[in-house]
């Protein structure tokens, strides 16, 4: 082992825990920002021409449906519920965005 070799400059081992510490705390701070910012925000998915609107959450959950009375035929639900599924799509898609565009950099399984 050579001499002198370890943390030189002055830096010890209790200092880089501070520090080590520090950081992990605003990652944290961070962290729980992004979270609460995705709990409030509310993001709408459209298809249609506007005719079918989803809206849910940041955390991707649903909260509500609108449909135009025009866009409703009795005889082609399957539209409709094609609509429905493309609506709800983009407003996931945009749920998904929202959180990649918050997390940033962040480090994942950080229980996040």
């Amino acid at each position: 082992m050579y001499k002198g070799m370890g943390f030189g400059g002055g830096m010890n081992m209790q200092s880089l825990m501070k520090q080590a510490q520090k950081m992990q705390a605003e990652m944290q701070e961070k962290m729980e920002k992004a979270q609460e910012e995705l709990e409030n925000s509310t993001l709408t998915g459209t298809s249609g021409g506007g005719m079918v609107e989803v809206t849910c959450t940041g955390l991707k959950k649903i909260t509500g449906v609108k449909i135009k009375p025009e866009i409703v035929d009795g005889d082609d639900i399957e539209m409709l519920e094609d609509l429905i599924i493309a609506a709800t799509n983009d407003a996931l898609d945009q749920a998904e965005k929202l959180e990649k565009s918050l997390k940033g950099d962040m480090p994942t399984g950080l229980g996040f």
